[in-house]
């Protein structure tokens, strides 16, 4: 058996479905049509050469937008200065 299971994809993850997503290995070498792809009963997608490059391709499928990192904290001070009318003198 040359296909086996690497892991299950969180359920944000799963198809337009809502079919649960894996991610799926085929041990044969490239030129034989091995690979990496992602499944669920529904849709696959084709098969690559690394994990990350099959589950962009499954995110696109889907329309699954990745989530943006959080800004990172600023160590800026910003003070709550008030303008007061110009020179009096």
């Amino acid at each position: 058996m040359t296909q086996r299971q690497l892991e299950r994809l969180p359920a944000a993850m799963n198809c337009k479905n809502g079919h649960v997503a894996r991610l799926m290995e085929d041990g044969r070498r490239a030129s034989a049509g091995g690979g990496h792809y992602v499944e669920c009963p529904c849709c696959r997608t084709q098969k690559y050469a690394e994990p990350a490059a099959a589950t962009r391709e499954w995110r696109r499928i889907n329309g699954i937008r990745a989530r943006r990192p959080a800004p990172a904290p600023s160590n800026v001070l910003q003070l709550g200065l008030r303008l007061t009318g110009g020179n009096r003198g």
